[in-house]
């Protein structure tokens, strides 16, 4: 068995650092090198899988180097005779336009013909395979996964395979992802085709999860969570969930700085390596209070890209409070953070969130209306009948959680304002998890707020990479996105006392049900551009996909102020 077990995955690149995470196969020294400079770290342990992030240094800004992964003096990456060119780090070059590819929900299925004609082409590999052939001058400087990155619920064929080579599928939780071994096992299987390994290991990347990493629904509502919480599985799978996330995915979304703030690395990084660390102990004790206590730590981070742009990760999911008198998306602690990254003095203001801030006006105000009703304003009765159908058809996006919302519309007003600064050209929300793509622009409700915006307010979702929505649920889609619904929903949420929104919105491209990435570029006259690209196989080998652009949107810079 090779030593390198799974990746390398290229994670946090700057303009002369970069960081590169792996999976070995035992407890081994990692050593990275591209061109002149070398980085080193011994492996850590956790639940018998060992792991490295390894820094690099010193690179020269806006180049593209090639490295080699060795391990215990071993060259185990690039691997012999490969199909793909070398994997490089392409550090950032000041002042050069942002390029940011973004989209979300990707199932791991083959991609022979059969699967193909099941879940689409896989538009994560069509864009992998093209950037293999078409060199390096245009590849996006990192790309942003919004959530699903594995499914720990709908397992797949292969999943299932593993699972019951160590359990049996008929004990709980069947053919769900059970623990930390068999996310291990899930993590495996998902970035293990060849292309988009590839593409993994030399496309800078940034993640945050979604509910299906965890389980469908999760954290929707108080009564959901203490219905989990009452199995018999659901401590080891949330333990495994959270541990495993932070390993596979949080760990290399982190810079210099915020990894030497985060307890468990700073574990890692000062043990005194005569040996391998077994993190495994505190890893699932951190976890734990993760899930039990979410304001003891963050999931949610940021990055500046020059005065270009700041993206903002936001935690959806995790940080909920879920009292049923005191509902948010998002918990205090959280908020005051958030409060702090939403401000001005910056071209674009990019807001990564795994859940579209901005539905179809009807679909929104149907939440909106959703948790009225759950929170008892027509009655007990209804309540619980509300309860049963917002977890039945998935009401917990933004909407469903008006407290949060409510807060978040209004600084986004006052960014937009100028009230934190120079207002942005855009304030651009970045989002997934619907099964399909839209954008939508947005301005301030006069009939709650008189600010007067110079910034461009957007919603863009990409959404699935590969998992296509049922065909019935387009139809019901595509009816929820008419603005004559919008309007009538609206009216009926106001019957639960459901507040105005301050902001005021539309559907302007959309929706397309395509699996597709999402590539959005910062022009040089202060606009955006942002494009969708999905994989073709007319006529093709299901397996040799080409790429085929599916919407161009472009959102102009307002005039100068």
């Amino acid at each position: 068995m090779s030593a390198l077990v799974l990746g390398p995955l290229l994670r946090y690149v700057d303009s002369d650092s970069a960081t590169i995470w792996v999976e070995t196969s035992g407890a081994a020294e990692v050593v990275v090198t591209a061109g002149e400079r070398r980085g080193a770290a011994r492996t850590f342990a956790a639940h018998g899988h060992h792991y490295a992030l390894v820094e690099v240094t010193g690179l020269e800004p806006g180049t593209h180097t090639r490295y080699e992964v060795h391990v215990d003096g071993e060259l185990v990456w690039p691997e012999p005779g490969s199909a793909y060119p070398p994997s490089v780090i392409p550090t950032m070059k000041p002042g050069k336009p942002l390029r940011l590819a973004f989209g979300s929900c990707r199932v791991s299925v083959p991609h022979d013909a059969e699967a193909t004609e099941e879940f689409g082409v896989d538009a994560l590999r069509a864009y992998a395979l093209h950037m293999a052939g078409e060199g390096d001058t245009r590849w996006p400087d990192l790309v942003l996964f919004l959530g699903d990155q594995v499914y720990a619920d709908e397992t797949t064929d292969e999943v299932r395979d593993f699972i019951a080579s160590r359990r049996s599928l008929d004990e709980p939780p069947g053919e769900e992802i059970k623990d930390y071994e068999e996310y291990a096992g899930l993590y495996s299987i998902a970035w293990s085709d060849p292309a988009n390994r590839w593409l993994l290991s030399t496309l800078p990347s940034a993640m945050i999860f979604d509910d299906h990493d965890v389980r469908d629904d999760w954290n929707t509502s108080w009564t959901w969570r203490r219905q989990m919480e009452a199995t018999e599985w659901w401590h080891d799978r949330i333990v495994g969930g959270l541990g495993s996330y932070w390993v596979y995915q949080h760990l290399g979304n982190l810079d210099r700085s915020e990894r030497a703030a985060d307890p468990l690395w700073q574990r890692i990084a000062g043990h005194d390596g005569s040996d391998e660390l077994d993190l495994t102990d505190e890893l699932d004790a951190f976890a734990d209070r993760a899930d039990q206590h979410p304001d003891s730590y963050r999931w949610s981070y940021a990055r500046e890209f020059d005065t270009q742009a700041r993206l903002v990760v936001v935690d959806s999911r995790a940080a909920r409070v879920l009292e049923p008198d005191r509902r948010s998306i998002i918990d205090d602690a959280e908020m005051s953070w958030l409060d702090g990254q939403l401000r001005g003095d910056v071209d674009h203001l990019l807001i990564g969130t795994s859940l579209p801030f901005l539905m179809a006006p009807g679909l929104h105000h149907a939440e909106s209306f959703s948790e009225a009703l759950c929170n008892g304003v027509w009655g007990r009765t209804v309540a619980r009948a509300g309860e049963h159908l917002r977890q039945a058809i998935d009401l917990e996006h933004w909407g469903a959680f008006q407290q949060g919302f409510q807060r978040v519309a209004r600084m986004v007003l006052d960014v937009a304002s100028g009230g934190r600064g120079e207002p942005p050209r855009s304030v651009t929300f970045l989002s997934g998890d619907v099964h399909h793509s839209y954008v939508a622009t947005a301005g301030p409700n006069g009939d709650v707020t008189d600010l007067r915006t110079t910034s461009r307010i957007v919603q863009a979702v990409c959404s699935p990479i590969r998992n296509p929505l049922p065909a019935a649920m387009q139809r019901v889609t595509t009816w929820g996105t008419r603005p004559r619904l919008g309007r009538v929903v609206r009216r009926v949420a106001r019957l639960g006392k459901v507040p105005p929104p301050p902001l005021t919105w539309r559907i302007d491209r959309g929706p397309w049900y395509d699996n597709n990435l999402a590539v959005l570029e910062v022009q040089r006259d202060g606009g955006l551009a942002m494009t969708w690209y999905a994989g073709d196989v007319e006529g093709r080998d299901p397996e040799r996909p080409v790429l085929r652009t599916v919407a161009e949107v472009g959102i102009t810079a307002p005039e100068a102020r």
